[in-house]
């Protein structure tokens, strides 16, 4: 039997200055658009309709709190590498993020979300770069296992673990198997 916690969305921010005032630990969830960010929340928490999922890359455009059971909470941050608005838009989330992600105190470690049907992209290892560059905490989910042949599973694993370094969880959004790994890291970090 495959764990869940409960989970309800709180608010949406879109600078620090908005960000709920709580004292659990926190896990921002950076990935590109369409990674499956959305759907990984959905999976933990066993409800398709909590955080809104999208065919169309880009639709996050703030800061979405979910508290799991009042243990911890998923900050869903805004996909990298694709957005239909402006450079200018662009630039203020950027510089939103920054500031969040260097400043919130309830941080205990940020989330990298890849896609592991594809390569690791440049603006994954961009991301993972300006991290390290902070000295950040940071561990690695694969997403969409499910659409990678069970013998090759390890081998993505593996290379995502030499290419990134850290810990390096595999995820699947359509069976659950790897959720109960998950939810003990969030709850043992």
């Amino acid at each position: 039997m495959t764990p869940y916690m409960q989970a309800k969305f709180i608010i949406s921010a879109e600078r620090l200055s908005q960000c709920p005032d709580f004292q659990l630990n926190e896990y921002p969830l950076l990935g590109r658009s369409n990674v499956g960010k959305s759907s990984f929340i959905n999976a933990l928490a066993n409800n398709k309709k909590l955080a809104k999922t999208s065919n169309t890359p880009g639709k996050t455009r703030l800061i979405n709190f979910f508290d799991f059971s009042d243990k911890f909470i998923i900050a869903d941050l805004p996909g990298y590498g694709y957005a239909k608005v402006s450079k200018e838009a662009q630039n203020r989330w950027q510089k939103y993020l920054e500031e969040y992600l260097l400043n919130r105190s309830q941080i205990k470690s940020l989330v990298q979300l890849v896609d592991g049907r594809h390569d690791i992209q440049k603006n994954d290892f961009q991301m993972r770069e300006w991290v390290e560059a902070y000295d950040l905490p940071i561990f690695t989910i694969v997403t969409k296992i499910d659409y990678v042949p069970k013998p090759k599973i390890q081998g993505i694993i593996k290379k995502v673990e030499k290419e990134f370094g850290g810990e390096v969880y595999p995820f699947s959004s359509i069976d659950h198997r790897y959720n109960e790994l998950i939810l003990n890291k969030f709850l043992n970090v």
